[in-house]
């Protein structure tokens, strides 16, 4: 087991957490991290792109010159892929970019996440997030008090109105639900900022 400071708003420390060392200490998987994030990139991809063949383009349907006497190579199409305004050869088309991980390696490459984020002493506990207004300002303060920067994570146990408000104009700042947690924006992040019963909720889960 290894215990975690947990601090309030204003940057003090109130307690300390014991965390489950089966979820937040173990010997990070780097193989089944780098699968999860290729699997979760590769979701974000819609796979729309579409270029068209010699056969899709419009126009072509003469052929540019006789066939012999002229000097030239023999052509039957202006739309072939050599000409302007011609086919594109071998060029992308829809299609899935979805990827399988089982259930085991998904939460192998989460704990892993979570191993490395306490060992690189990235974790920011925080007793509740409770915000008085939806004002970014209020939220600024706060990050500035518990001294979280950069790309900053903030997982809650529930999402209320006026932490959303607060936090959707802030760059850089991604906020989540314990249940939503997952190996990308972990790893993209530099400080992950958790609520203790957020951090019950992923042990429970997970241990």
């Amino acid at each position: 087991m290894s215990k975690l400071s947990v601090i309030n708003t204003k940057g003090e420390k109130v307690s300390d957490i014991t965390l489950n060392k089966d979820v937040w200490n173990i010997t990070p998987n780097d193989a089944v991290i780098y699968d999860a994030v290729v699997l979760a990139r590769a979701s974000l991809r819609q796979g729309t792109h579409d270029t068209k063949t010699r056969s899709e383009v419009s126009g072509g349907g003469k052929k540019p010159y006789r066939q012999k006497g002229t000097g030239h190579a023999r052509q039957g199409s202006t739309r072939a892929p050599h000409y302007p305004g011609g086919g594109i050869v071998f060029g992308p088309h829809p299609r899935k970019y979805n990827k399988k991980q089982n259930r085991k390696e998904r939460v192998l490459a989460l704990k892993s996440a979570l191993s490395y984020k306490n060992q690189l002493k990235e974790i920011i506990a925080l007793d509740k997030l409770n915000l008085e207004s939806n004002k970014t300002k209020e939220m600024l303060e706060i990050l500035k008090n518990i001294k979280a920067d950069k790309n900053i994570l903030i997982v809650t146990d529930n999402l209320t109105d006026n932490l959303i408000l607060a936090s959707r104009n802030i760059p850089k700042v991604i906020l989540l639900t314990a249940s939503e947690i997952n190996v990308l924006d972990l790893m993209a992040a530099d400080n992950l900022v958790i609520t203790t019963d957020a951090i019950k909720m992923v042990e429970e889960v997970l241990g």
